[in-house]
């Protein structure tokens, strides 16, 4: 049987499963809703005895609706694997404030407490979804994410792009907003000098090159932004030859407006000049 590339999608119920798939759909990828992963063996086996050129790649969603197939799904995952098919789980994670709000917004019920309260609902389902959240090879926390963003870390993270190259997010974030939860390497930028609090530059954001010079005039920045960018070409070509297709670096300074965005910048310029995919993402620059 060829071997496929499969990602199945998972999450909690309003976490963005449905903008995900329909950004994979939109890349090129074959995909299948609420369909029981036990049968995913069985589908391979099918597809490998004639369109095997045609659906390389296959997306598939599962969540709390297939409750009687989730504690099997771990196990038929494992049985796909050593069929020799690459295969990602991706599960979609957001805080149960944000889940609330959007439930209130679009007057949904939970799909898990159709007449009682959507908080049990949640609450329900995280516990449920505990065997694919342990087993997820990428997790997403949309809860401060718009339907646009999702979409494009999905088509970024997803889309038709060579095999063999190294995609790199550099993610700019504030320390008292909490960690970006998808990061491989996380930096703290807090003991760099801080415009902060230097008159005519606190409103700006570290994209304004008045920011962005001030900070890069600092010395303690050079000699951080020489020794990040060293250590990250050092570690790129050793990524990519382990096989590692997708890295995270999360850059974070106290508010996430200032340091971290300039310095993140910075390090993405460098990088550029490298065989490296290069993007960037201010997660927090537009809190004040």
């Amino acid at each position: 049987m060829e071997p496929h590339r499969i990602v199945l999608v998972t999450g909690l119920s309003g976490s963005g499963k449905s903008t995900a798939i329909r950004a994979l759909e939109d890349s090129g990828w074959f995909c299948i809703d609420n369909l029981p992963v036990v049968l995913l063996p069985k589908l391979l086996e099918l597809v490998g005895h004639g369109a095997g050129e045609e659906m390389p790649r296959l997306a598939l969603v599962v969540d709390a609706r297939e409750s009687r197939f989730l504690e099997s799904t771990p196990a038929a995952v494992a049985e796909v694997r050593r069929s020799g098919h690459d295969i990602e789980v991706v599960f979609l994670e957001c805080s149960d404030d944000a889940l609330l709000r959007r439930f209130s917004e679009t007057r949904r019920r939970h799909p898990l407490s159709p007449d009682g309260s959507v908080a049990d609902g949640i609450a329900l389902e995280r516990k449920m979804l505990q065997g694919l959240r342990a087993i997820a090879t990428q997790v997403f926390d949309t809860t401060r994410m718009t339907v646009h963003e999702l979409r494009e870390a999905f088509t970024s993270r997803f889309g038709s792009q060579k095999q063999d190259s190294l995609n790199v997010t550099i993610i700019s974030f504030g320390y008292r907003n909490g960690l970006p939860q998808n990061s491989d390497l996380v930096f703290d930028l807090r003991f760099l000098p801080n415009p902060y609090f230097v008159e005519g530059l606190k409103p700006l954001p570290g994209t304004d090159p008045r920011v962005s010079q001030w900070i890069l005039a600092k010395p303690e920045a050079q000699e951080m932004i020489e020794r990040l960018h060293s250590l990250i070409a050092y570690l790129l070509p050793r990524y990519r030859a382990e096989g590692k297709s997708y890295l995270t670096i999360s850059l974070g300074c106290t508010g996430g407006r200032h340091r971290s965005v300039c310095l993140a910048e910075e390090l993405a310029a460098r990088l550029r000049h490298t065989e490296a995919r290069v993007k960037v993402q201010h997660r927090d620059v537009e809190r004040h």
